[in-house]
């Protein structure tokens, strides 16, 4: 049986959805896009 006291202790709300937006575009995340960018932007030395 769910002990429903034991699991209410251990409950953290969720956040809200405008610091959940905040907290994901406040990280330094680099994606493919930043990846690609930065292999254009290298000069090229085999040619």
């Amino acid at each position: 049986m769910i002990d429903f006291e034991e699991e209410l202790k251990k409950f953290h709300p969720s956040l809200e959805v405008e610091d959940a937006e905040e907290a994901i575009y406040n990280q330094d995340l680099t994606d493919m896009a930043d990846i690609l960018i930065k292999m254009m932007e290298k000069p090229r030395t085999e040619e």
